[in-house]
């Protein structure tokens, strides 16, 4: 195996969550899950040769992820087709209270815009306020605004 291909497997390994978790925020069910993570780690390799550790690995990748979803969200309002692929985690078929909790949560997060999805996606992956500014691309006063006014409507929102 190549010295690129040995470093790119490494961080997938160290990322994997982040991708699985920001691809499960953006579908709908399993095959879209499968066929967004899938997608993902193409669009991650293919550039990961030209990744200049400008910014932060996490952040690119989260930038990749979240990019990559939204624009398979655009597309599949487009023409509505997706293709099923398989991946060996599946928190659809979990069924434990807390997993159903998780799900009631992503349920009302899924109602959000796209964008929104995403500014609420990086802040429950814990991220800063500055980190999230630096993945979406806005100031991290807007960062605060626009979370304050996501969660307003989250609570607003009946199941």
């Amino acid at each position: 195996m190549e010295k690129n291909e040995q470093e790119f497997t490494r961080v997938v390994e160290k990322y994997k969550s982040t991708v699985y978790s920001v691809c499960y925020m953006f579908s709908k069910d399993r095959e879209e899950l499968d066929d967004l993570f899938q997608e993902v780690l193409m669009k991650l390799w293919k550039g990961y040769r030209s990744f200049r550790g400008e910014a932060d690995l996490k952040t690119w990748i989260y930038r990749v992820s979240l990019n990559c979803c939204l624009n398979h969200q655009k597309k599949r309002r487009r023409d509505g087709e997706h293709v099923p692929l398989n991946v060996d985690v599946d928190l659809y078929e979990d069924i434990s209270d807390r997993t159903l909790q998780t799900r009631r949560l992503y349920d009302r997060i899924n109602r959000l815009g796209l964008i929104d999805r995403a500014l609420v996606l990086l802040w429950l992956e814990g991220m800063t306020y500055e980190e999230i500014g630096a993945v979406v691309g806005i100031s991290v006063k807007n960062v605060s605004f626009q979370l304050y006014r996501i969660k307003e409507e989250l609570k607003k929102m009946t199941i």
